[in-house]
């Protein structure tokens, strides 16, 4: 679970960055502060991973409030002002991100992140995907196959099946990468389900996968 905190002096800015959250699993929100004196009074009490921080706000701007840590955590910059980008690199930052913040956006942050610090953070047997409006907790060895549907992924397991908003590549960053294989620009597979490999598809759990073209070396990689 990546514990973070935002830092804005915009309510607004606050619940762009909350919204795109809430479609997001693995992720959670300690608090919302309107400035770095509120965050740091969080980052002295909390264990936090991530802070969405803003760079011009009253009485001590982002930049500023990083430099004062000793050790500050991971730093996605949000702003309106393109002027800092180069600033914020040399902070080591993980990415700027330029106001209004798409999900998309957001969302390619979130993987630069993880690739970076996913060794930090504990390995687990399971994830939580929200369905529904509700947390819902999967064993990944209960996992068959992931569809990527528009901007939703159907989850298949050995009991039923779970609609949640995601893209692919954040559900690929996700899950173990010992565990799943892609077929398909639009299906990830559990490997250990996999009954038989076809020319053009792979059966598993009763249901038939198609293999992409790009993705078939991959496939025949799991023919021992």
């Amino acid at each position: 679970m990546i514990r973070f905190i935002i830092v804005d002096d915009e309510p607004l800015a606050q619940q762009v960055l909350e919204k795109h959250i809430n479609q997001t699993v693995n992720m959670l929100l300690v608090q919302s502060c309107s400035n770095a004196l509120e965050a740091f009074d969080i980052l002295s009490r909390e264990k936090i991973d991530l802070i969405f921080l803003d760079i011009k706000m009253p009485k001590l701007n982002g930049i500023d409030f990083i430099k004062t840590l000793k050790t500050p955590p991971a730093v996605i910059f949000t702003t309106a002002f393109s002027e800092y980008a180069a600033m914020s690199y040399e902070l080591d930052a993980i990415d700027y991100l330029l106001k209004p913040i798409t999900y998309e956006k957001f969302n390619r942050s979130i993987a630069k992140f993880l690739k970076l610090h996913t060794p930090q953070i504990e390995v687990s047997n399971y994830s939580y995907f929200k369905v529904n409006g509700k947390l819902v907790k999967i064993d990944h060895k209960d996992i068959i196959m992931a569809q990527s549907v528009k901007d939703y992924i159907v989850i298949k397991t050995r009991d039923e099946s779970y609609i949640t908003h995601m893209t692919m590549k954040y559900l690929v960053e996700l899950l173990p990468e010992k565990l799943f294989t892609r077929t398909h620009r639009s299906y990830l597979i559990g490997v250990e389900h996999v009954s038989s490999i076809g020319k053009s598809t792979v059966e598993l759990g009763g249901v038939k996968v198609p293999i992409g073209e790009n993705y078939r070396s991959g496939i025949t990689g799991l023919i021992l």
